[in-house]
């Protein structure tokens, strides 16, 4: 069944390929997934950031094994975000600047993946406090906002990457780009999408790089029964990632 473009609003692929790499959503915790953990820091991959979610969000207390996990991957000079869940705007803004002060303080994160960010025009001012304050923070560190969907445009203005699609296979084969976001390079897109199976990963492949989106995680798992599918390796993870090749993970 094939993808349904909308004229003026996809991106052709050329270009984008050598931009395409992995954004990696949150495993479970390194001693419940220390293979996943560690492929994170295989040579050559191309990982444009994971991110560290200890207890939706740093947890109560330093966590070595999540410690020890984060200096190997930045050792290997890839990027940690800390997860920050902002509930869709409802997360009150002095619980998310203690929660980035823990992620920065016992993980040294390089930069903040906002779960859950709010879309609507409404919520961008509160948004753009956060951002700016997150900013402050670290440095300029990496900032990605996880929408899930096309936001209102003038988030853009605050991350420097937008979640645009995170669900299942059957949603994504059959999604378009918002008109938008065709003004903007591939490295400002993400795409997260569960339910990929090996036989249609050349066609998800295909979609990410019409639409324009730099940055994917495509997994066979599902979130049947309520699991997560993030929380490990696709069953074809070699292929992928032979696939994507060697990519920026300064």
């Amino acid at each position: 069944m094939p993808h349904v473009m909308t004229p003026g609003v996809a991106r052709p692929a050329s270009g984008t390929d050598g931009r395409l790499g992995f954004g990696v959503p949150g495993y479970a915790h390194p001693l419940l997934a220390p293979l996943e953990w560690a492929e994170l820091a295989r040579p050559g991959m191309s990982l444009h950031w994971a991110v560290l979610n200890v207890a939706q969000g740093p947890g109560a207390r330093p966590d070595p094994y999540c410690r020890e996990a984060v200096d190997r991957l930045r050792a290997a000079g890839r990027r940690v975000l800390g997860s920050l869940e902002l509930r869709r705007g409802c997360r009150p803004f002095g619980e998310l600047v203690s929660d980035a002060h823990r992620f920065l303080d016992w993980y040294g994160v390089d930069g903040f993946y906002l779960a859950r960010c709010p879309c609507e025009p409404a919520y961008l001012r509160e948004t753009r406090r956060t951002a700016t304050t997150l900013r402050a923070l670290c440095g300029g560190g990496l900032l990605v906002f996880g929408h899930g969907r096309h936001p209102y445009p003038g988030y853009a203005e605050c991350a420097d990457q937008l979640v645009t699609f995170a669900g299942g296979w059957p949603d994504y084969r059959w999604s378009q780009a918002a008109e938008w976001t065709a003004e903007l390079p591939p490295e400002r897109f993400c795409h997260l999408v569960h339910g990929v199976s090996r036989t249609h990963l050349d066609e998800a492949l295909r979609i990410a790089r019409w639409q324009g989106a730099g940055t994917v995680w495509f997994t066979d798992r599902t979130a049947v029964g309520g699991a997560n599918p993030w929380e490990g390796l696709p069953g074809y993870w070699d292929e992928i990632v032979s696939r994507l090749g060697p990519g920026v993970s300064e």
